[in-house]
């Protein structure tokens, strides 16, 4: 790594964060190193009662960040009065809507919890029901695209392609999901399920191939597993034809082992031809994102750049230069078939962005376009309100200085493919239509390339909705709430 000294307090988020395109890790700031993850979001200090906490002392600290740091500043105003807004979030939104409305920073810059994304990204900590929804918004249907290890919905028997037909706090109160949406669209999907918070309760209506059935389940604090033990890695047989899968679901610490322990299987069976799949995957850790470049990059030189980080003029010396650092694990892919949908951000797109300038259209797309974030944020902390400024604040840029992709990464990539998103298919099987597709464009088989226009339609002023969809296939929805956890962020549709 060449350059400035702030990487290590950097975390490529997406989503949602966007979906994001680089959101940092933890820190106090470009030069602050990085503090120990707390195991839990415990113990979060109450602004107001403490000495510089008031939101006016708040909002004076967000814009002075904002006014240092931010890549875009010619879009701030020169005042703005935050006597109108009664949130520290709210003042900060305000600052950026010039740079919004210009399609720079879709709500990637944010305020959020230190206590709560250190947890996170320590552990993948979150508490819920331990899925992730998508929504049908035309025929208003809300299916499990995704269920964790650990959580309470896969151990009642809920896992991808169930359909939620009603939800309730109790059996005589169910509402239809149909009517949920009728009358409040995926908002109000949001606030049927409620808070986030253990033991909070929840009734569900469901069905799925065992049958229309109704459950209670109860949320409660789990990991989320960022390499699934059930479908995360694998190598797929394909009529003889040996080639690697793995589906990250997050860029955190923990995945890194995991990959490790993927590609280490992949080297040792010799595959060349690889499908990565991050059509759930809204970001995280930077250097996570690194790491799985390093596996991917087993013939690429020690001189080859992965990635630039360029921050505005006036702060040229926290530039860096990302180069790709094989391990002792890493494979020499020939072709590589990156599986992305809307809500695939921030990290995400930074190591799929980061091959075609070396393998050109042996580098593809597979799916839908992807969210649009190729932008990444810093961590600036006032620790005693538990305020993280999440400040978009450098580009990310591959080898051939490519960081034009706000509408995300379709009409950038050399070679797409376009897929639907299977839910009547688990992840990891061949034969899910996304993956399908994926082997077909590994023996050389034709396509429909993915069309470029952008793959999301916020349904809320925060991105509540990544949208995904095919000429075949009904609009998908990634179903966030309107200020999206830390979790949820990297997570898209997480609940």
């Amino acid at each position: 790594m060449v350059g400035g000294r702030i990487v290590s307090s950097l975390l490529v988020l997406a989503m949602l964060s966007s979906c994001s395109g680089g959101d940092g890790g933890s820190g106090s700031g470009p030069s602050a190193s990085t503090p120990t993850p707390t195991p839990s979001p415990t113990a979060t200090p109450t602004p107001t009662a403490a000495a510089g906490c008031s939101l006016r002392e708040r909002q004076s600290w967000a814009a002075a960040q904002l006014n240092e740091w931010y890549l875009f500043p010619e879009t701030l105003p020169a005042s703005l009065d935050p006597t109108p807004y009664s949130t520290l979030s709210d003042y900060v939104d305000g600052l950026t809507a010039t740079a919004r409305a210009q399609g720079r920073d879709r709500y990637f810059t944010y305020v959020t919890s230190i206590s709560a994304e250190n947890a996170y990204y320590a552990s993948g900590s979150s508490a819920g029901l331990g899925v992730r929804l998508t929504a049908d918004t035309n025929a208003r249907r809300l299916f499990i695209a995704e269920a964790f290890e650990g959580a309470p919905a896969l151990a009642a028997g809920i896992d991808r392609g169930t359909e939620i037909l009603a939800i309730g706090t109790s059996a005589a109160n169910l509402q239809s999901v149909s009517s949920i949406m009728a009358a409040s669209g995926t908002q109000g999907l949001v606030d049927a399920l409620g808070p986030d918070t253990n033991g909070t309760t929840r009734v569900l209506s469901v069905g799925d191939a065992a049958g229309t059935r109704t459950v209670t389940l109860t949320k409660t604090t789990y990991d989320v597993a960022p390499v699934s033990t059930r479908y995360g890695a694998s190598v797929i047989n394909d009529a003889g034809h040996k080639v690697g899968y793995i589906n990250l679901r997050t860029f955190i610490t923990p995945a890194e082992g995991a990959m490790r322990d993927a590609f280490a299987t992949f080297r040792a069976a010799g595959i060349t031809e690889v499908i990565v799949d991050l059509r759930y995957n809204g970001g995280g850790l930077l250097s996570t994102a690194q790491v799985l470049g390093n596996l991917l990059g087993g013939n690429r030189s020690t001189s080859d750049v992965f990635a630039y980080q360029t921050f505005r003029p006036e702060k040229a010396s926290e530039n860096e230069t990302d180069l790709f650092a094989p391990q002792a694990q890493s494979i020499s892919p020939t072709k590589i078939a990156f599986i992305g949908m809307g809500g695939t951000a921030s990290a995400s797109e930074l190591v799929i962005n980061a091959f075609p300038p070396y393998l050109h259209a042996n580098a593809a797309l597979i799916g839908t376009n992807t969210y649009g974030k190729p932008v990444g944020q810093i961590a600036l902390d006032k620790a005693a309100c538990d305020d993280r400024l999440r400040v978009i604040s450098f580009a990310l840029q591959n080898a051939a200085h490519n960081a034009n992709y706000f509408n995300g990464l379709a009409a950038t990539m050399e070679k797409t493919c376009q897929a639907g998103d299977d839910l009547t298919h688990k992840l990891g099987d061949p034969q899910e239509a996304s993956i399908r597709q994926s082997l077909d464009y590994i023996e050389g088989k034709s396509c429909t390339a993915i069309g470029t226009t952008a793959s999301t339609a916020s349904a809320s002023v925060h991105d509540t909705a990544i949208r995904f969809t095919t000429a075949d296939a009904p609009v998908q929805t990634l179903v966030a709430p309107n200020r999206p956890s830390p979790a949820q962020r990297a997570v898209p549709g997480l609940f």
